[in-house]
């Protein structure tokens, strides 16, 4: 017995630091520092894909960062989970800053276009730029929750690894938001519709092409996601923003039918008019067109590749 604690405390409390393997607890001063220590940033991959939403990161994917989430991700250093969350957070809020700033009609982008469940299913009401206050429904106390939706990993890989990363630090990461004063919580609302091939060794075009169509949102999700609050959508690393991407499009395919929905309720109906919108090559009523907008979702990553930074390209 003694045995078995002795192990399963070397897993989840790792002796020395994850990311330079001094002999600290979970992380030295400078492992933290590199991780957490400068302020997150906009990042954008190259070639840049199509409907990626706004994605920030908290520190570049190198030398101790790297380290840090292979340890996590790969050998079960579950401790780890704590620090990478508050990286996150970091990253979180600096997405929900930039969310604040005025869009195309003069309004906080974030408050475009969004619905709200209240009072049960037949409560669908359209948010308002008066009731939006600052900009961003769950961005400060007070409002509604913040709501961070995981990019979920394969299911064979988190079979292996025994748990999947990005949940775990998107549950660390609302913790550290709710602790400074952010409500928050963890919607798991993404999954794998059908299989898809090992990420690793393909090119950014390959990645596309492999995860397109792949996630979709459980059948509850949509509920959930029309419920109010800002989505944002996580994960541990961006380096082709292939997943980033098709985590938008199954979440903005998702609000734009609870948008419908609500829209068909709101009114009496009507026949149909000519000419309707076009999206990914669908004709969709105007209420699922407004769904899409990019600025409906956006996207936090603990790190992203050096070059990936835009104050890199300066």
């Amino acid at each position: 017995m003694r045995g078995w604690w002795r192990d399963l405390t070397d897993l989840v409390l790792p002796a020395e630091c994850g990311g330079c393997g001094r002999p600290r607890a979970v992380l030295c001063a400078e492992c933290r520092a590199a991780l957490s220590g400068a302020a997150p940033s906009r990042v954008r991959p190259v070639p840049e894909p199509a409907g990626l939403p706004a994605v920030h990161a908290a520190a570049p994917y190198t030398d101790e960062v790297r380290a840090v989430l292979l340890a996590h991700k790969e050998r079960g250093a579950l401790a780890l989970a704590a620090p990478l969350g508050a990286a996150l957070a970091g990253a979180v809020r600096a997405a929900l800053e930039a969310a604040r700033r005025p869009g195309p009609a003069g309004r906080p982008v974030a408050s475009q276009g969004r619905l709200r469940h209240g009072r049960g299913e037949a409560g669908c009401e359209r948010e308002s730029p008066e009731r939006d206050g600052a900009g961003v429904r769950g961005a400060g106390p007070g409002d509604g929750a913040v709501l961070l939706v995981p990019v979920p990993s394969a299911r064979r890989a988190v079979r292996a690894r025994g748990h999947d990363p990005a949940r775990r630090i998107a549950l660390a990461a609302a913790g550290e938001l709710r602790r400074t004063g952010t409500p928050a919580r963890v919607l798991g609302v993404l999954r794998h519709g059908r299989a898809v091939a090992d990420q690793s060794g393909l090119n950014s075009r390959q990645r596309s092409d492999n995860l397109a169509g792949a996630l979709e949102v459980t059948g509850g999700g949509v509920r959930l996601l029309a419920g109010g609050g800002r989505v944002v959508l996580v994960d541990d690393l961006m380096t082709t923003g292939a997943s980033l991407t098709e985590a938008a499009r199954a979440v903005r395919e998702a609000q734009a039918a609870a948008e419908g929905v609500c829209a068909a309720r709101e009114r009496p109906a009507r026949p149909a008019r000519p000419e309707l919108p076009e999206v990914d090559g669908r004709i969709v009523g105007r209420g699922q067109a407004r769904g899409t907008r990019g600025g409906t979702v956006c996207s936090a990553v603990v790190a992203a590749p050096p070059d990936a930074f835009e104050i890199n390209r300066n």
